[in-house]
């Protein structure tokens, strides 16, 4: 049976993604905004400011936010 993730897990294997990746990592979370829904933000130390991704729910939000991330690892890798 498979285990259900919470938002702190998906945030957490964002976070460590990001950190291996980038580097300093100020913080990941998600937050309900009133006219687009839910937000999912990655914000960052470094040059790289942040990134975000929405969702109709916090965990598609979430969900969004990890593939930017790993499709953003893969491009870079890839060079």
């Amino acid at each position: 049976m498979a285990e259900n993730k919470t938002n702190t897990d998906r945030i957490k294997r964002i976070y460590d993604l990001c950190e291996d990746h980038f580097g300093d990592v100020r913080f990941v979370g998600v937050k309900l905004q009133n006219k687009i829904g839910w937000v999912a933000k990655v914000q960052f130390d470094g040059d790289f400011e942040n990134l975000t991704a929405d969702g109709e729910t916090s965990i598609d939000a979430l969900r969004k936010l990890k593939n930017r991330v790993k499709k953003i690892i893969k491009r870079y890798n890839g060079v």
